[in-house]
């Protein structure tokens, strides 16, 4: 019985994967993409809040971790986040900048996943989706044979688009880790990233359960040599929030995490300052106008002592300003990977071409997206490094 034959066989339908698929098929290489799930790019679908945050204005080699920081120099250089806007351009797909370059869908993230699939079928990609891959082994003569629930199948260059372990109800799994070590690749430690953090230390959980759902609009937080300047959000869990998913991919478990409340405002003059305006004013009224009345009162109950202005002295207005610009908190650790938007480490890097993504191991064996050991930062860096790696890989397969 023959094998049907692909030039291509790309195991993931998701972002990299539809990426990869219809770049290389609108070269005239004859592509089948595979996915054990029902839907292609259901990460898509949920990411953004359901409006995808597609990209980023400012991407560069710098929004990514890696344990190999150039790597991703290479193919970030060659689609750049322009390319993708224009492909964006190219469907009329309404969006707009939220912040800090982050670009969302107007309406639905289902716009970027309906452009993917358009592209794909235009170009003729094959795409089976409920479909376990059960085998993979290496060609009797070169490339590579599949066992799957859909039958048996062989191509010249096999890739990898598996993501990580990120949201396992989306259907995340270790597979694409399974395979680089099965031909031989080595893999780095991996970790949730951009994921919020859970407290256990009964006051400060106390604290949080309390202001669960209370956002504090501008924040700096801290760790480890690196700072982020975002909103923070309390949950019942412990704390969220942009700034917090940012520091969680440089936290590691035991460290601190430094947090101003304020960064916006100079605490050691503005106290002084409001204490010879407003001298019989209570502190909890004066933190009623920075943060909620709710949190102001827990934390001149909790933090402090709430008393007129006037009666503290220039060292307690001090250690007010200290404690608030510069909150120290150990996190029992993160929610983990089921909350988890991307997932740290991976492939190692060392171990794959920058410029086609082929395995220096395998030949004909590629790995794009996620499944490497590259993270981007929050903010539509995740998405970019999908498309720039896909691209990538497409050249040569």
């Amino acid at each position: 019985m023959t094998i049907p034959f692909f030039d291509t066989i790309i195991i993931g339908a998701g972002a990299a994967g539809l990426m990869c698929a219809l770049t290389a098929a609108a070269r005239g290489r004859q592509v089948l993409l595979l996915d054990h799930a029902n839907k292609a790019g259901k990460k898509i679908l949920m990411s953004g809040g359901g409006r995808c945050n597609f990209t980023n204005l400012y991407t560069e080699p710098a929004n990514f971790l890696s344990a190999n920081p150039h790597f991703c120099k290479s193919a970030l250089a060659r689609y750049s986040q322009w390319d993708f806007i224009a492909l964006v351009s190219k469907y009329a797909v309404p969006y707009h900048e939220k912040k800090l370059g982050q670009l969302f869908c107007d309406h639905k993230a289902s716009d970027i996943l309906e452009l993917l699939l358009a592209e794909c079928r235009d170009a003729g990609v094959w795409l089976l989706l409920d479909t376990e891959v059960k085998q993979i082994a290496a060609g009797p003569n070169a490339g590579y044979q599949l066992q799957t629930s859909a039958g048996a199948f062989s191509c010249q260059s096999l890739v990898i688009a598996t993501g990580g372990l990120s949201i396992p109800t989306l259907g995340a799994s270790g597979f694409g880790y399974q395979v680089a070590k099965q031909f031989g690749h080595q893999l780095l430690p991996t970790r949730a990233a951009l994921v919020p953090f859970t407290i256990t230390e009964p006051q400060l959980k106390a604290l949080c359960t309390e202001l669960s759902g209370t956002s504090v609009e501008d924040c700096l937080v801290s760790c480890n040599g690196m700072s982020f300047r975002e909103n923070i959000l309390f949950t019942h869990r412990g704390l969220s929030g942009p700034a917090i998913l940012q520091i969680s991919s440089y936290w590691q478990p035991g460290d601190a995490v430094q947090i101003n409340l304020l960064p916006h405002i100079d605490l050691l003059e503005w106290l002084p300052a409001q204490q010879a305006e407003r001298p019989n004013s209570e502190l909890k009224t004066l933190l009623a106008e920075l943060f909620t009345k709710k949190m102001a009162g827990l934390l001149a109950e909790q933090w402090f002592e709430s008393k007129p202005l006037k009666q503290y002295s220039h060292a307690e207005l001090a250690a007010i300003a200290e404690r608030l610009a510069n909150w120290q908190l150990v996190p029992a650790g993160t929610e983990g990977y089921r909350t988890a938007e991307v997932t740290l480490g991976g492939v190692d890097t060392r171990e794959v071409s920058s410029k086609t993504m082929e395995s220096l191991k395998a030949p004909g064996l590629y790995f794009i997206g996620e499944v490497l050991d590259v993270s981007g930062q929050l903010g539509g860096f995740n998405f970019q490094w999908a498309w720039a790696s896909a691209f990538a890989a497409a050249q040569y397969v």
